[in-house]
């Protein structure tokens, strides 16, 4: 296409620019061919003319499109030049905070000079198994690749990390490493990828140093060769290493250090063991304070050398060693601080005595007066003579430095070695994945030796780096058979062979070298004469005669001569290294004699000064030390480089390109200079040019159909795509060499995706414009018409409202018109009305005073009627007072002698209970503390009644106060009234006098009004009191209602504190119950480990001659212990484990032993915590029935009274069979069941005492209730008095007649209770002795087969026969009872019947608790034989060959039970395998499911179980639960990875527990089982231990099925909720890079939400078929929806390209579907939607708009379930894939960030995807009965026979 459609008006261009590089410009006017100018406008604002050049004709270079800007893979930009490349990581650095970014098969790493959290093992577990393309630029992506092609192509691999110092080259191999060794692992327990992470440290402190761009700048090359077995495990590394820089030992630039080594033992020169290295601060040696920068911001030197020995000890240097080393290292700075002073001008001499050289010869070994002479002087050999001459002080401070550089390579030489020898492995080695930590190339002011030789090495990387794109390029050209034009790029084979070639530039330099007289300088005019005119790439400057150009691939480099031959030379004085061989220090002497040996493959040399290799190469034979050093630096170099190409090129290079983004160290800083300058030199852009060359864009005809749709019209679109494609692309682009077509891939020229997306935008512009034209007329007409509507309704109100004030206004005249008439007739009537008032006033005054003088003459005559009843009342009531008191006082007289008389009796009747007493010992205490619970519970009514006292004072006062206030309000009542008086004899007085007073009228008057005015004002004071009582009332009602708000606001406190409470606990619980399972799950993986370490032994130990080999089939089991074979199973087990362990290592062996011993006291601790908590949860619950029991009176103390009798009962019950016991095997032998023997003399006793007991028993019950009766009345009786009183404590200090009649009536009672209980008990008493006596004959009759019973009773056990006794003698004796009974049904018998069935009871209760202690007791041995088992490393096996046993489970305690049972299977003990194997091993789960009835084979084992429990064998029990558990966990090691079979035996296993729980005789578990369910629980044992063994193992199969199911949904998960496209045409596919992404169009084979959604319904399908518990079902779809939502949220996180709104609308949907499933499956209310949560507010987060503070809070409202980190991810991630939507600003993102400053949460990213809910298995009972299960003939279980 034509310039012109390109360079149009708004067309956005690059230009050059000083400042930025490149600056952003838009074209104001388009361009015409031939113009000499563009007419530009800046970003400002600023229009500028921008002038072509005249000669080239050259346009600017064109802008991406916005939606292309920020890609992850700078080849998928449509524009491939220096200017986009710069912009796109510019926006992806600074906007995004991403530092890797894709170029082609390179990953550029921009140093963010800050901590990321991007390296966490989740992100590496994120990374494991996907492809390249799949995930966001990491350098876990480039390791992943390299591992996986490793795997996949069986080729070694390499990654090459190049860059400039501070780059974060060293960092980036390391994280690399890291990966390896968390993704592979190690083969053994040698921790060999803690090895390999342990060398990073010890090299960064002898390699590394703080330099100018870097604090931790690597001053060294290193290749790291990591070695793979063939399962791809690491079995070990190798490094070599490349130009050490010694030169920083002895001299260091401002601001910076030497290596770090020093300064760490330095800083650590106050730890004791460091006082022999007589060192001090860093700033006393010469070595370590010229950079005059000792301190590192941040680094704590101390603690970096504390890290350094560990990893020393890890990769077994011992600590003498370390020492040697450290002190080699002192004496290095101590060698420094010697000081050399002039003797005159041709010599030099070291003060005597000098302290520094003291200190070295101490630590080295040699003597003073050899290393002071040799430092001065120098020897010289020539062919007849040696000469010894003295140096000057400068050639001789150059020697002192000379032999601390030797020293250092050497002892880094040494490190190097047993570093590679620690990580060296016997394995052998399948493959190996290098890596290249190695500098980039260097241009400085002052370029020396040493930048010669790193650009030497960066050009034949380049050379390599060039031809590897090269080769990848020819390769995808081939393979889609697109015609292959060679491509020009740029060879730099001219500049290395300038530098490496006959005659060049190293080869000169040996030369030279060897000339005696040779110099720089004549080396420089050779280096002139040789290459000036023949190689362009050479040349010489124009000012100087002492330094040369090269043209390097990177840039012009000038050279200085000066010190290349010295430096290339490397010489060290002779003596010097004689003095320090005859050491008497052996490391120092090893150290030298090893530089005779090769350190490494490459043949490593050291270098006087700058960056020199530092091994030597092997030479055959010893050589004289004066040709050590021979080989020049550049030679050795030169070999060593040619060896890496060659192991490179025999590799699959990996590149990582590393970016210094400034020179300041500030994070997240860009500078476009220095970014340039090493996008450069690295080869980046020349990726770029190679790619730009040819076809660089590349498209799939279905991503192109899918993206350009829109510009196809309904005709174009044919069946076959590849036609489609071809159709369009010839009728949009004419010219046809700008595309190409590939069997599967479109291949497209630089800028011809940019021109197909702005038709695309065009197309979509102007469909826009049409929608919008249509809208917006739809919303004119709708406008139109809603006005039209609202004119026509005005105009109808306002008719409306005119004809209504017509209305008005006639209504108002009528109005008018009445009023006026009805006013004047209201006048008339009220001049009528006045008149008639007027007559009734003058009647009712006359009237009045008439009614007036009546009322006088009545008032008079009452009261004088009055006075004479009064006086006639006094005198009676005084007459009858008289006689009442005579009557009071002859009643009291006779009352007093009636209660001395009942005062008598009552003593009488108290000495008679005193006799009672005596006979009923015990009765007085009890009486005792039930009076003292009596004084308690009378304190606190004692208590409560002061309170009620308190408050009627309280209210008594008030009531006081009231009425004082009433009674004054009365007395000024009674003034008022007075004074009415006194005005009433005024007027009467005024009335007399009127005739003769008239003036006496106006006072009248005034006092009248006086009056008048006095009663106003006392009415007006009542109201005012009135009112303040009214507000009193009002007050008091107030204080009330709050008293009860209050009351409710604290009920509802505690409420909401006691269900806080709950439910803290309950996640405790829960937290408790995960960490449990977690500990099991780690138990479980170490037991499978353990066994796979075992059989690899056995396996590699068979083989060796001298062992034992042991059959597999009669191999011991340590675990299992039966009656008839302990000891043969454990000699054998003995002798198999030390044939086995014989091979193992110890240091292994011990590791296991103390890890299981740690598990197994954790696991205990653990469970032992799991019951703490759950006993708090319990306590809790029961916290809130406190005030109720609290509140319980007579009635609870009657109930623990009669229950501490019972208790006391029962022990007297369990003290007597304790003595017939003891009777009973006392004299088992000698026929002890004879009458008149002494056990039947026990018996005999103890049945009378019990029936004697039990008569007292019942007396004292009856006598406190009736004590506890009247007392409880008396209580109440006392509660009822207005007055306040006191519970009294004895019956003499009672003064009221009513409580002594009280008393006395009870005590009445009393008697004759204890009374009626005496004559029955002498009653009973008499019958009983009757009837024993009649019971002696037959006992007698007894005798013979009581002595059968006996005999049969020797032959069993002590325990069995003991049991057996007490059974047979407990039988008779109810036998006996009941025919009494049937013969005589009296009390008595009922009496003995209760006793006997109250033993039975004692009995069973003593059984249980003996039960539980011997149960505790077993445990407790269980745990501590497991522990020691394990520990011993006891080996597994098989009991015999008829039982498999394949895993040990240890002896559980099976207590006996005395119950009888009926209704199972029986089989044979031979039959005990096939059973196994037809019902387990053999059993397929599909069959079972689908033809039989769910849980079939646990219902078959239990059956078969309960047969065992019938016939008592323990050992029956133990071995078939043995054999079930064990074949179990075979079949599901077997086949673990089958869905079906986990779901089937995880069902059946939780049957089968729950059939051991139903049946087990626990009344919690027998609640809802029928009555012939209740008759089929075990009767002889307690699997209680055994149900907690399957619990875990239902616990290990539930695990295990939810990784079958995370295995099987893992790959469906991200294709089917992000990549894949639910909703058609939402989102585009944008143009892609070389790493070519998953295909978001479902092809055949690709994963789809459907496929999720199918899966699941498989799943649940299943379960369900298999029977599997509804709650289990439940937990395992939360745990799949857990999975679903973490897996998607993590890709989203780290996928750019998921990042968008229609992915979001895509996510939104997918999660609906999922929610529907739940709907239509009943699963929606048990939270595994809200699982979901995070990822519906991702979604979200996605949809919503991102602008304004508004939305911020919205958004920080929205996401809750989201961390700070996983919103700021997402946001940084958004990308739009549309020109229409717009990218989130980098202030919108700091809002946020500020806004979820105060948010307490991990700062993880991820989510753990391997996190397991904790499951529980809620008991549910069966309903089936087993009588009806029939075993089908299918399963091959005719052996069982039913009973």
């Amino acid at each position: 296409m034509a310039a012109s459609e390109l360079y149009t008006k708004r067309a956005r261009v690059w230009i050059p620019d000083a400042e930025e590089v490149w600056k952003s410009a838009e074209l104001n006017k388009d361009y015409k061919n031939g113009d000499a100018s563009l007419q530009l406008m800046l970003e400002d604002g600023t229009n500028i003319e921008h002038k072509l050049d005249p000669k080239t004709k050259n346009l600017p270079y064109l802008r991406n499109p916005d939606i292309l800007v920020g890609e992850n893979d700078l080849t998928a930009l449509s524009y491939l030049h220096e200017p986009a490349v710069l912009h796109n990581l510019k926006v992806r650095f600074m906007d995004s905070k991403l530092i890797y970014t894709y170029c082609g098969i390179v990953l550029v790493a921009i140093n963010p000079y800050e901590t990321l959290g991007i390296y966490g093992s989740d992100i590496i577990n994120a990374y494991s198994g996907q492809n390249m393309g799949d995930m966001d630029p990491h350098i876990f992506a480039v390791a992943e690749e390299a591992y996986k092609q490793m795997a996949r192509d069986e080729r070694n691999q390499s990654i090459i990390v190049s860059g400039e110092s501070g780059a974060g080259k060293t960092v980036s191999a390391k994280y690399a490493m890291r990966y390896f060794a968390t993704v592979s692992g190690s083969t053994s327990e040698a921790n060999v990828e803690q090895k390999v992470l342990a060398s990073n440290p010890i090299m960064e402190a002898i390699g590394n140093a703080k330099t100018t761009r870097n604090d931790n700048s690597s001053r060294f090359g290193k290749y790291i060769e990591i070695g793979f077995d063939t399962r791809y495990r690491i079995i070990g590394a190798n490094m070599r290493t490349y130009l050490l820089e010694k030169s920083r030992v002895v001299f260091q630039a401002d601001e910076e250090r030497n290596y770090h080594i020093f300064y760490q033992l330095c800083a650590s020169s106050h730890l004791p063991e460091f006082k022999m290295l007589k060192l001090s601060s860093a700033n006393d040696f010469l070595y370590t304070r010229q950079g005059r920068s000792p301190v590192i911001d941040g680094v704590d030197d101390t603690k970096e050398l504390s890290s350094t020995r560990k990893a020393f000890t890890l990769l077994g240097i011992n600590e003498s060693n370390q020492m040697g080393l450290f002190q080699v290292l002192a004496a290095i700075l101590h060698l420094g601080n010697v000081e050399i002073k002039d003797r005159d001008s041709d010599s030099s001499v070291i003060p005597p005595n000098n302290g520094h050289l003291t200190a070295f010869c101490d630590l080295v070994g040699v003597t003073y007066q050899d290393m002071s002479q040799w430092l001065c002087h120098r020897k010289l050999k020539t062919a007849t003579e040696t000469y010894i001459k003295t140096l000057p002080r400068l050639q001789a401070t150059n020697a002192r430095d000379a032999l601390s550089k030797h020293i250092y390579a050497k002892l880094f030489n040494w490190i190097v070695e047993h570093v590679n020898k620690a990580l060296i492995t016997n394995f052998k080695q399948h493959s190996f994945i290098g890596v290249l930590d190695i500098y980039g190339f260097e241009t400085f002011e002052i370029n020396s030796f040493e930048q010669f030789c790193i650009n030497y090495a960066n050009e034949k990387l380049q050379q390599q780096f060039n031809m590897h794109v090269f080769k990848l390029e020819q390769e995808e050209y081939m393979k889609e058979q697109i015609p292959w034009t060679l491509i020009d790029f740029y060879d730099n084979q001219p500049c290395i062979n300038l530098i490496e070639a006959k005659m060049g530039i190293l080869d000169l330099l040996d030369e030279e070298c060897k000339m005696p007289k040779g110099s720089d300088d004549s080396w420089a005019q050779k280096l002139y004469n040789t290459h000036l005119k023949t190689c362009s790439l050479f040349e010489k400057p124009r000012m100087s005669n002492r330094a040369f150009i090269i043209q390097h691939f990177a840039d012009k480099v000038e050279y200085q001569c000066d010190g290349f031959l010295e430096k290339n030379k490397d010489t060290v004085n002779e003596e010097q290294i004689n003095v320090l061989k005859a050491s008497k220090f052996p490391l120092l002497v090893e150290l030298f004699h090893d530089g005779e040996k090769a350190i490494s493959p490459t043949g490593q040399v050291p270098g006087t000064g700058g960056r020199t290799r530092l091994s030597i190469k092997p030479e055959k034979g010893r050589e004289k030390s004066s040709k050590e050093h021979k080989k020049t630096v550049g030679c050795q170099f030169r070999n060593s480089l040619q060896m890496l190409m060659e192991t490179l090129n025999a590799t699959t290079p990996h590149y990582v390109r590393c970016i210094k983004p400034n020179d300041f160290k500030l994070a997240f800083s860009f500078d476009p200079k220095r970014a340039v300058q090493q996008l450069r030199a690295c080869g980046v852009l020349e990726t770029i040019r190679i790619s730009a060359a040819g076809f660089p864009s590349r498209w799939t005809y279905q991503e192109f159909f899918s993206r350009y749709r829109v510009l196809m019209k309904q005709k174009d679109v044919l069946p076959d795509k590849r036609l489609t494609c071809r159709n369009v692309l010839e009728h949009l682009v004419q010219d046809q060499d700008k595309y190409q077509f590939g069997k599967t891939k479109i291949f497209f020229r630089a800028g011809q995706v940019a021109y197909l997306e702005k038709l695309r935008a065009e197309k979509l512009r102007a469909a826009c414009i049409r929608i919008q034209k249509t809208i917006r007329c739809w919303l004119a007409r709708k406008k139109y018409l809603r006005k039209r509507s609202a004119a026509v309704t005005i105009q109808r109100f306002t008719r409306g409202y005119q004809a209504r004030c017509l209305a008005k206004f006639m209504r108002r005249t009528q109005a008018a018109t009445t009023i006026q008439k009805y006013q004047r007739m209201c006048v008339e009537k009220k001049r009528y009305r006045q008149k008639q008032a007027a007559a009734l006033v003058m009647q009712t005054i006359l009237r009045a005073y008439m009614a007036r003088q009546k009322y006088r003459a009545l008032l008079r005559e009452s009261k004088v009627v009055i006075i004479q009843k009064r006086v006639r009342g006094w005198l009676a009531r005084c007459w009858y007072k008289r006689c009442l008191v005579s009557l009071v006082y002859l009643q009291c007289c006779f009352r007093r002698m009636k209660a001395r008389r009942e005062l008598k009796k009552l003593k009488i009747e108290a000495r008679s209970v005193e006799h009672f007493k005596k006979l009923n010992k015990g009765m007085e205490n009890k009486i005792m503390q039930l009076q003292r619970k009596l004084d308690e519970q009378n304190k606190e009514n004692r208590l409560v009644n002061e309170r009620l006292v308190g408050l009627e004072n309280t209210y008594t006062t008030e009531s006081e106060r009231m009425r004082g206030e009433l009674s004054r309000l009365r007395g000024a009542e009674e003034d008022a009234k007075n004074k009415g008086h006194q005005v009433t004899s005024l007027l009467e007085e005024l009335e007399k006098l009127r005739k003769e007073l008239s003036s006496t009228q106006k006072e009248k008057k005034t006092i009248e009004d006086w009056a008048q005015t006095y009663r106003s004002e006392m009415e007006k004071m009542v109201s005012e009191l009135k009112n303040q009582n009214g507000s009193l009332k009002k007050e008091k009602d107030d204080l009330n209602r709050l008293i009860q708000e209050q009351s409710q606001q604290m009920t509802e406190k505690m409420a909401r504190a006691i269900l806080e409470e709950t439910q803290q606990l309950k996640t405790d619980l829960n937290e408790e119950r995960s960490r449990y399972q977690n500990l099991l799950t780690e138990h479980l993986r170490l037991e499978e480990k353990y066994d796979d370490l075992k059989e690899e032994m056995v396996s590699s130990n068979v083989s060796k001659p001298g062992h034992r080999r042991t059959d597999s089939t009669h191999s011991s089991n340590g675990s299992e212990y039966t009656y008839n074979s302990e000891c043969t199973e454990l000699e054998d087990g003995s002798r198999a484990t030390e044939d086995v362990t014989r091979g193992i290592d110890t240091s292994l062996t011990l590791k296991l032993q103390k890890r299981l011993t740690e598990l197994e006291q954790e696991k205990q601790s653990l469970r032992n915590e799991l019951e703490n908590k759950e006993d708090q949860f319990q306590r809790a619950r029961a916290r809130d029935d406190v005030e109720f029991k609290k509140a319980r009176g007579a009635e609870l103390e009657y109930e623990s009274l009669k229950r501490q009798e019972l208790e006391s009962e029962n022990k007297k019950l369990r003290h007597d069979l304790k003595e017939i016991r003891q009777s009973l095997v006392g004299n088992a032998a000698t026929g002890a069941g004879a009458p008149g023997s002494p056990a039947y003399k026990v018996v005999l006793e103890q049945l009378n005492a019990s029936c004697e007991e039990l008569e007292v028993r019942k007396e004292e019950v009856l006598i406190l209730r009736s004590q506890l009766v009247s007392q409880k009345e008396a209580m109440h009786h006392k509660e009822t008095m207005t007055e306040p009183s006191v519970y009294v404590e004895d019956v003499s200090k009672l003064k009221d007649a009513g409580e002594l009649k009280q008393a006395y009536v009870g005590l009445k009672d009393t008697n004759r209770l204890l009374e009626h209980q005496l004559q029955t008990q002498r009653r009973g008493y008499d019958s009983e002795v009757e009837s024993l006596r009649g019971e002696l004959q037959n006992v007698k009759e007894e005798n013979n087969r009581q002595q059968q019973l006996l005999a049969q009773n020797l032959q069993l056990p002590p325990e069995a026969r003991i049991e057996a006794s007490l059974q047979h003698e407990i039988t008779r004796l109810t036998n006996e009872n009941l025919e009494l009974l049937a013969e005589d049904p009296t009390a008595s018998r009922e009496a003995r019947v209760i006793i006997l069935r109250r033993m039975v009871d004692l009995m069973e209760q003593l059984e249980k608790q003996d039960r539980t202690i011997r149960k505790l007791k077993k445990q407790l041995k269980v745990y501590s034989k497991r522990i020691g088992e394990m520990g011993a490393g006891q080996t597994e096996g098989q009991t015999s060959p008829g039982q498999m046993v394949d895993e040990p489970i240890h002896p559980v305690n099976i207590p006996r039970r005395e119950k009888d049972f009926q209704g199972m299977l029986e089989y044979n003990k031979e039959d005990e395998l096939k059973l196994v194997k037809n019902l387990i091993l053999e059993l397929k789960p599909r069959g079972v499911a689908v033809n039989l009835i769910p849980g079939l084979p646990a219902y078959i084992l239990f059956m078969c179980l309960r047969h065992a429990d019938y016939v008592n064998d323990d050992q029956k029990v133990r071995t078939l639960l043995t054999s079930t558990i064990n074949s179990i966990k075979k079949i599901l090691k077997k086949r673990g990875d089958d869905f079906e079979t986990v779901s089937f035996w995880l069902s059946n296993t939780c049957r089968f527990l729950h059939c051991l729980k139903q049946y087990s005789g626990d009344e919690a578990f027998m609640k809802h089982n029928s009555q012939r369910q209740n008759e089929h629980c075990l009767s002889n044992f307690d699997l209680a231990e055994y149900r907690q063994v399957i619990s875990d193992l239902a616990i290990q199969i539930y695990q295990q099925l939810i990784k079958c199911m995370e295995n099987i949904l893992q790959p469906m998960i991200v294709s089917g909720m992000l990549e894949h496209e639910t909703i058609q045409g939402v989102s585009g596919v944008k143009p892609t890079g070389l790493r070519k992404r998953t295909s978001s169009i479902a092809d055949e084979g690709t994963y789809t939400l459907d496929s999720i959604l199918r899966q699941l319904s498989a799943f649940h399908s299943t379960m369900c078929q298999h029977g599997t518990d509804p709650e289990l079902i439940k937990q395992v779809v939360k745990q799949q929806f857990y999975i679903i939502g973490a897996v998607t949220l993590n890709n989203l996180l780290l996928r750019k390209d998921m990042c968008s709104w229609s992915k979001g609308m895509q996510i939104r949907y997918n999660v609906s579907q999922l929610e529907e499933w739940l709907r239509d499956k009943g699963l929606m209310t048990f939270g595994a939607k809200e699982t979901l949560e995070p990822l519906i507010q991702a979604a979200q987060l996605l949809q919503v708009k991102k602008k304004t503070d508004e939305d911020a809070d919205a958004i920080c409202s929205m996401c809750l379930g989201l961390t700070t980190a996983q919103i700021v991810k997402v946001l940084n991630l958004y990308t739009p894939v549309n020109e229409f939507e717009e990218r989130v600003s980098v202030s919108f993102i700091r809002t946020i960030q500020t806004r979820l400053r105060d948010r307490c949460e991990s700062p993880q990213l991820l989510m753990d995807t391997k996190m397991i809910y904790p499951v529980t298995f809620p008991f549910s009972p069966s309903s089936l009965a087993l009588e009806t299960i029939q075993i089908p003939s299918s399963l091959n279980l005719g052996f069982l026979t039913r009973v």
